[in-house]
């Protein structure tokens, strides 16, 4: 391993990968790296690791620049496995080792790598924690890519380790973007429309927090370290995340029996509202069909939904479902959410009629193969009146669909 300064007593601990790499069921014909990073101060600190492939390659490596049982601590800002892929043979042989996450993470890592009687820090946003001669501070991003994550910053070198954030996908031998021999500027923008584009806003609201933090350097999990113009990256993501489509529209359709699905309804409006989304609320029962049609056909989006009463949905949404295959929806999402007490039959009806719509219908199955987001869910089904983590479902449900209506790239 070369011995790759980042900052001082800060060093490259990673793996180029040169090979065809598959990733997210595509192909990185340039391959990539993982970049794990060594902070050698009084308590020694390693940020990331690699993917579990290269699990024992990075062990034997990391020997050259320290005795492994030195190490006081092991920041992991995302579970994925091609970063927290070395932990598993880090933590077995470094077993002093506290491993730093944030709370989401700390099960997922026990769970992926058999660490239940080791000793976890959880760190929340805002928090810091010193590491003997360097201070961290960690920022929660939640949903770039995932739930869990989270970036690092060093305050004494000014250096952020962000994971996932400001990568790209090249299996670089010169390290930082100042020695490339290429412009990299493509590269960058590829995976950014691949990993984050689908979590667009959640982007911004990582870009908020780090408006106050003087970055130097950007040292990613993926890719070149940034050193030289680092401002034009964190720019970059700042205009490719804000939302340029404008005058979107919705329409929520729905037929409601004891006022749980009404208030799903409700609340879906509200949070796509939120979005900058023009929302209409229609419900069918109190609505005239041709009415019911008309904002069905003004809307870019429409979400369908319905109560369950002995297996079958209620009022009069199914004479409306009927019909949708009479319409042209060929460029509209459509999704079906509902209340229920037993098993709900009536949503997965609705489902089915909107599968014959001919409209872009949302599905779970197509949510986690294109973003990896396991906390949206389609058709949304709530049980009972929504609770308060139900709403939460709602919420991220209300959020997806927006997104999808904003800002392609």
């Amino acid at each position: 391993m070369d011995k790759v300064l980042i900052g001082e007593n800060i060093y490259w601990a990673g793996k180029i990968d040169d090979r065809d790499v598959p990733f997210h069921r595509l192909t990185l014909t340039k391959g990539t790296t993982y970049n794990s990073y060594l902070l050698k101060t009084l308590k020694p600190t390693i940020i990331d690791t690699v993917d579990m492939a290269f699990g024992k390659e990075f062990v034997d490596n990391l020997k050259n620049l320290i005795d492994l049982k030195e190490i006081q601590y092991i920041v992991i800002n995302h579970t994925e496995p091609d970063h927290s892929g070395g932990l598993g043979s880090l933590a077995a042989q470094a077993k002093n080792a506290v491993i730093v996450c944030t709370e989401h993470a700390v099960e997922e890592l026990k769970e992926m790598y058999k660490l239940h009687k080791r000793e976890f820090l959880v760190v929340k946003d805002g928090d810091t924690l010193d590491i003997g001669g360097k201070t961290l501070r960690f920022i929660e991003t939640p949903y770039l890519h995932t739930r869990e994550t989270m970036i690092t910053y060093c305050e004494e070198d000014k250096v952020l380790f962000p994971c996932d954030i400001f990568s790209t996908h090249v299996a670089n031998y010169e390290y930082f973007n100042d020695e490339a021999k290429e412009d990299i500027t493509e590269d960058f923008v590829t995976y950014y429309k691949l990993i984050m584009h689908p979590h667009r806003k959640y982007v911004q609201d990582m870009i908020l927090k780090l408006k106050d933090l003087d970055i130097k350097v950007i040292a990613p999990s993926h890719g070149y370290i940034l050193r030289k113009d680092v401002q034009s990256f964190i720019d970059m993501y700042d205009k490719m995340s804000k939302n340029t489509v404008l005058d979107k529209k919705a329409a929520i359709v729905y037929s409601s029996m004891t006022g749980n699905t009404k208030k799903i309804a409700s609340a879906l409006k509200g949070v796509m509202e939120e979005e900058s989304i023009t929302c209409e609320l229609v419900d069918v029962n109190k609505t005239e069909k041709q009415e019911v049609f008309n904002a069905i056909k003004k809307a870019d989006a429409v979400l369908f939904g319905t109560s369950t009463k002995y297996a079958d949905m209620i009022g009069g949404l199914e004479e409306v479902l009927k019909e949708l295959k009479t319409l042209n929806l060929d460029n509209k999402i459509v999704g079906a959410f509902g209340s229920y007490g037993w098993s709900g039959e009536g949503i997965e009806v609705t489902q089915d009629y909107l599968k014959e719509s001919g409209a872009r219908v949302l599905n779970t199955s197509d949510i986690i193969k294109g973003t990896g987001m396991t906390d949206v869910s389609f058709p949304l089904r709530i049980r009972f009146s929504p609770k308060e983590e139900d709403m939460e479902s709602v919420g991220r449900a209300g959020v997806y669909v927006a997104e999808l209506l904003l800002n392609d790239l």
